[in-house]
């Protein structure tokens, strides 16, 4: 079954990504399927990097020569097109970071060293999720540990969804930050982002939203999200590696402290002191990531041409025929919502007693890519008594013939195993 109502023309689309042409184990079709870990890279972001390389390398901002000036345009050309793709207020809310986890670190420190109203310390409340990345939880553990702040979390019900049943006595008129995740990197879940941002804002606490599942995956409307901070990450939404973004609301940049000290973020050092320069450079020391914000740019175009509403509709599709045809498998548990509605494009699941490493071996040997172990998302496997999980994740390029491969090659696990 290959045919289903609402697909892209992933045959036109696989054709911008020389490497889903792979043969891997002795001639076997690669089958990707680990995009929620990194997804790959189209020819046009390849021939955007390839092109700043070899025509117009340089550092940015206070070069006089040609090549400084052609690198300060692509970068801060590629700021603007970030902009607008989140439909950002302003081109100078956005931060350019080397990946979420450093997004959100960054909130986390300038939290911490914030005044009054914005700072953390040991009268307030920090609150989380069971389900986040380990890059939204051991920031906050690290800022309650030095501040003496009391972190606290929404749990999971049984089929993988937040539990906010008690979201008033969670979320209390002590809490100064709430930061979750917007699409589960394990789970799949999509959460009710509304219900948690309006007790948030009722309590004048500060939201941060983790966006790196949903920025690739779906439209990312800053202004209609009504979040204080929102990180994502470059790699998985066709750029490179080694770029994220942190959107922050401008004048919580204005007030807030850097993170890190050094060039570009100044505006007058003395030594006995210094000032600093405004957002975003504020929070950008030392030399960017220029050609991965170049890439990121390239590849902001590309999703932006084929459509993130064509994008969200194509992946439904797969992950609906995805969720059906894996709960046809003898033994299979999909750890996380059991349908297509509200979940994203990335579905873990065990199989009987088989460990997920094995798992991930079998298919591996088939040609098929998955992820295994507990996805940085450690709590969840916890919360659900098992010690890791495979994880299928599915993009544009995405195919229900790859479904198909999918399920195959758990058949011939089974059958290794007996």
């Amino acid at each position: 079954m290959t045919q289903l109502p609402g697909l892209l023309d992933t045959e036109a689309i696989r054709k911008d990504f020389p490497i889903l042409d792979r043969q891997v184990h002795d001639g076997k079709k690669l089958v990707y399927l680990d995009n929620a870990a990194t997804s790959q890279t189209p020819r046009q972001v390849l021939d955007v990097l390839s092109e700043y390389y070899e025509l117009h390398n340089a550092n940015v901002h206070r070069g006089v020569h040609v090549l400084a000036e052609e690198a300060t345009a692509l970068y801060e050309g590629a700021r603007d097109k970030v902009a607008a793709f989140i439909n950002a207020p302003s081109r100078d809310e956005v931060i350019f970071t080397k990946n979420a986890s450093e997004s959100l670190n960054l909130v986390a420190n300038m939290l911490g060293w914030a005044d009054e109203p914005y700072r953390v310390d040991s009268e307030t409340e920090i609150v989380i999720t069971e389900m986040e990345h380990h890059s939204n939880i051991v920031p906050w553990q690290l800022l309650s540990q030095r501040t003496g702040a009391k972190l606290k979390w929404f749990g999971l019900t049984d089929d993988g969804r937040l539990d906010l049943s008690n979201i008033e006595q969670v979320i209390t008129e002590k809490t100064k930050v709430v930061s979750f995740v917007l699409v589960s990197n394990i789970l799949g879940t999509v959460n009710p982002v509304e219900a948690i941002i309006r007790r948030a804002q009722q309590v004048g606490a500060l939201v941060v939203v983790d966006a790196s599942q949903a920025a690739p995956h779906m439209t990312l409307d800053v202004q209609a999200l009504q979040a204080d901070f929102v990180a994502f990450t470059g790699h998985k939404m066709c750029g490179p590696t080694g770029i994220g973004v942190l959107w922050g609301r401008q004048e919580l940049l204005e007030d807030l402290p850097p993170f890190l000290g050094g060039g570009e973020m100044i505006e007058t050092v003395s030594m006995h002191s210094s000032t600093y320069a405004p957002a975003p450079h504020k929070f950008e020391a030392g030399t960017p990531p220029i050609a991965q914000a170049v890439g990121l740019g390239a590849a902001v175009d590309y999703l932006t041409s084929i459509g993130m509403d064509n994008i969200a509709r194509h992946e439904h599709v797969v992950t609906e025929y995805a969720v059906r045809r894996l709960l046809e498998v003898p033994g299979l548990r999909i750890i996380g919502p059991t349908t297509a509605e509200d979940r994203g494009a990335a579905i873990s699941f065990t199989l009987g007693d088989i460990h997920p490493h094995d798992v991930g071996q079998v298919l591996d040997e088939e040609g098929i890519a998955v992820r295994v172990g507990h996805h940085c998302a450690r709590p969840v496997c916890l919360r659900y008594g098992i010690p890791a999980t495979t994880r299928a994740s599915f993009y544009l390029y995405s195919t229900p013939a790859e479904v198909d491969a999918l399920v195959e090659g758990l058949e011939h696990v089974r059958n290794f195993f007996g």
